[in-house]
């Protein structure tokens, strides 16, 4: 009889051992009757019950085209204008009431101006009625607005994303010099922000720089730090040049 529940408990362990988790607050706990207990809400399944998706399911190919038609039809806004609050709130209406949505942005307030660019995606049909209500948006907000349509683009293997930082007592050509030295080795700035303000003691006016750049692959990162280091020395600037963090 020993022997017999023995044998029982071991099958009953078996069969608990087929339910596995599929959430991170599950652990594994072996002195409950459970072979598995959760430590938050979590959701466990029976891998036995589940049915892989068959590849020539007709439904796989229409979802695919679906959402490869939302992600290549896109279009890029630019909007200027005098700032004042729901401007924002306005746009992005403008772009849900039109069936799209929001892929990237960028927007800043310089010297009370209201910047921003914009990424949307959608289908083609969404995207011209976007189109469409971009000379109502200048005239109701106050905006100057501008348009064009892209695509999703592919990544470029053959580039190694960057991130240089650079501080430096305020003086004129920084950001130039900074771009000619990039220019002249082919290397692509994808982003840009810079900053001018005070120092926090001496209140002497500093400037910061960011930029995230695309370097060609057959770059000798080496070399490059060193003359990038050089040409800060030459100019008295605080600069990293190092992997973008991702």
């Amino acid at each position: 009889h020993h022997t017999a529940l023995k044998h029982h408990r071991y099958l009953r362990t078996q069969q608990r051992s087929t339910w596995y988790w599929r959430h991170p607050g599950l652990t594994r706990h072996t002195t409950t009757k459970s072979a598995f207990r959760p430590t938050s809400t979590a959701l466990v399944v029976n891998y036995r019950a589940i049915q892989p998706l068959a590849t020539h399911d007709p439904r796989l190919p229409i979802y695919m085209s679906e959402l490869s038609a939302a992600t290549n039809n896109q279009l890029v806004l630019s909007a200027l204008g005098k700032d004042k609050p729901g401007l924002v709130n306005e746009l992005t209406r403008c772009v849900l009431s039109s069936g799209c949505s929001v892929l990237d942005s960028r927007m800043a307030v310089l010297g009370g101006n209201f910047a921003l660019l914009l990424q949307v995606g959608g289908n083609w049909n969404n995207i011209a009625k976007l189109e469409n209500q971009i000379t109502a948006l200048e005239s109701d907000l106050g905006l100057t607005i501008t348009s064009r349509r892209t695509s999703l683009q592919a990544s470029d293997t053959n580039m190694l994303p960057y991130g240089v930082d650079v501080v430096a007592l305020d003086q004129p050509g920084i950001v130039h010099n900074l771009a000619k030295f990039l220019s002249q080795r082919n290397i692509n700035i994808q982003e840009m922000v810079t900053s001018s303000y005070p120092a926090a003691h001496s209140g002497t006016p500093m400037f910061s720089v960011h930029m995230t750049v695309d370097i060609p692959a057959s770059t000798q990162i080496s070399t490059l730090r060193e003359e990038f280091m050089e040409l800060c020395d030459q100019l008295n600037l605080d600069a990293v040049i190092e992997p973008a963090k991702t």
